[in-house]
């Protein structure tokens, strides 16, 4: 077997196979880290407890990014820990002044979007048409490099 088939055939069997990665499986990270999981088909899922003390379990497919906005993480947490108090928002109705100030926190956050030569900061964006599925440590949003799922520290 030529090598360009061998490789192509190993690529094939790996997208195949998912590989399952859950982001602070034992709940004993300092806290201090924000994500977003852009969706692409990659074979590598990404599974979060979110939703405060409800403790829901989401999975997403796609890259991990690392992100830095410690603000921003910090006005989350006021939003959902102390306006929410931390017990999720699962069927909230999201009136139109909480969506503007999860919009405007999401908006102050900074994506690096890379071409592979040069980098450049993007605002993240809510993503508007998944609205319902909002809550603690999990919030659709639009980057650069499409759609994905903004997630951190859950406070259960």
């Amino acid at each position: 077997m030529s090598l360009s088939l061998w490789w192509a055939a190993r690529k094939t069997d790996a997208m195949a196979s998912r590989h399952f990665v859950f982001l602070d499986p034992d709940g004993m990270s300092a806290g201090g880290w924000l994500y977003v999981v852009v969706e692409a088909e990659t074979g590598v899922c990404y599974q979060q407890q979110y939703g405060g003390t409800a403790c829901r379990q989401g999975r997403v497919e796609g890259f991990l990014v690392p992100l830095f906005g410690p603000d921003e993480l910090d006005a989350l947490r006021e939003l959902f820990e102390k306006h929410f108090r931390g017990a999720g928002t699962r069927n909230h109705g999201w009136p139109d002044d909480e969506r503007d100030r999860l919009r405007e926190i999401i908006g102050a956050v900074r994506y690096w979007a890379s071409d592979g030569t040069t980098e450049e900061p993007h605002a993240l964006r809510l993503d508007g048409s998944r609205i319902r599925e909002i809550d603690e440590a999990w919030v659709p949003v639009v980057t650069p490099d499409g759609p994905g799922v903004l997630v951190w520290f859950n406070s259960d």
